[in-house]
């Protein structure tokens, strides 16, 4: 029997779990579409890999068949133009589409999506970074962030703390439920990547059991408040950290001796050293109050000249031996995936999430990620465990040829 994402469960179900978002009309007997039209609708743009809001509902709509379509697979009753989509999720809030998140979650469990992303310490690794979705001097609304550059012209934008779980070795990255960096209520500050950080992990460490999540990130990352919390959480981090903005922690490496061991490997054209240094217990910051962490590095150059071909290094809490370093470093280095795997496939390769799909005057371009991202989702969660899925991108080789044959079998 072959094995299938319940894709179709997913859409079935979403009518009722949108029946669940408030209800920001007033009652009346001529409204003509419910949330859930709206919703899915929308998901249709994004699952379909269209790159313009208006011309895939025209499609859709106006076409027999790609109107039957939209009421087929993604469960849409009354199909609304696209400034009433628009209009009717503009007033949501982004959170209240973390239950479909969820969903997707527990069938890739079942499925056993799940099992290649078990790294090699019986931890798995989300990744986090920032997102930049979307940009303007012009446009803007009261949950955009704002900057000034040196000319003194203010630019409105949105951004979003992105937790991808990610794993050396396998080519996809499973989209966590984002954290929007957006004003908060009664912050004198801009919002940022380590307050994001903080609140998704107060939001979302109940679904994990402790010990299991290893947290990677940049130097941006690699402070002693957020290094509790993860402690608190009884899970791990292993963040970038850079001597700069670590002046107390390398101190204290140039006075103790780092354990070290090497290895020569071949690259497929010539050989390269490859040198872990680690120590245990050095603190993270000045004072007597500093957390004390463990630091390793890895350092990789060719052979014959010494060049230096990659150069990195982490403060963690796993602790540190000749038996786990390089599987530590390597973790360490899966960190770029979120770039590679994630940011860049959503900004380049068909999700279009720098694409204007609409700003709105309250929460649309937030919600609009989300639904995006949640697209995202689906498609790595079929690429996982779809059989059929599996097959048909294999045949059709890239992304790109896989929903052109796809938007044509559909409209």
């Amino acid at each position: 029997m072959v094995k299938r994402f319940p894709l179709q469960q997913f859409f079935k179900e979403s009518p009722a779990a949108w029946a669940e978002l408030p209800e920001h009309r007033k009652p009346s007997p001529n409204t003509k579409y419910a949330l859930s039209d709206a919703v899915n609708s929308a998901m249709s743009v994004f699952f379909m890999q269209s790159q313009s809001f208006l011309s895939h509902h025209q499609a859709m709509s106006k076409k027999k068949r790609g109107k039957q379509n939209l009421q087929s697979l993604f469960e849409v009753e009354k199909v609304p133009s696209d400034n009433q989509i628009r209009n009717l999720l503009d007033p949501l809030k982004p959170e209240q589409f973390a239950p479909q998140y969820e969903w997707i979650w527990k069938q890739l469990s079942r499925l056993g999506g799940l099992t290649v992303y078990k790294a090699s310490l019986k931890t798995r690794l989300i990744a986090l970074d920032g997102m930049v979705y979307h940009s303007s001097t012009e446009i803007s609304c009261p949950n955009c962030a704002t900057r000034r550059d040196r000319a003194g012209k203010t630019h409105y934008y949105h951004a979003t703390l992105l937790p991808l779980m990610v794993q050396p070795e396998t080519e996809h990255v499973l989209t966590c439920f984002p954290e929007m960096i957006t004003p908060q209520d009664g912050a004198e500050k801009q919002d940022c990547e380590r307050n994001a950080a903080k609140r998704w992990l107060a939001n979302w460490s109940h679904l994990f059991t402790p010990g299991s999540i290893t947290y990677l990130g940049d130097d941006l990352f690699c402070n002693q408040p957020l290094c509790e919390q993860v402690i608190a959480q009884d899970q791990y981090f292993l963040f970038v950290c850079k001597p700069d903005s670590h002046v107390e922690l390398y101190r204290w490496l140039a006075v103790v001796t780092p354990d070290e061991q090497s290895q020569r490997r071949w690259n497929g054209q010539h050989g390269e050293i490859w040198r872990w240094r680690w120590a245990n217990q050095v603190p993270l910051r000045g004072g007597d109050d500093a957390l004390p962490v463990n630091w390793c590095e890895l350092l990789i150059t060719h052979e014959e000249t010494g060049e230096t071909m990659y150069h990195n290094s982490w403060a963690n809490n796993h602790s540190l031996h000749a038996g786990n370093i390089e599987a530590v470093c390597t973790f360490g280095c899966t960190r770029w995936k979120i770039g590679n795997e994630g940011i860049n496939v959503l900004k380049r390769q068909g999700y279009n999430v720098e694409y204007n799909f609409g700003h709105g005057s309250q929460y649309l371009a937030q919600v609009l990620l989300v639904i995006n991202l949640l697209a995202f989702l689906l498609h790595t969660a079929m690429h996982l465990v779809d059989e059929l899925y599996q097959f048909l991108r294999r045949a059709l080789y890239t992304r790109l040829t896989f929903f052109l044959v796809l938007a044509n079998s559909v409209v």
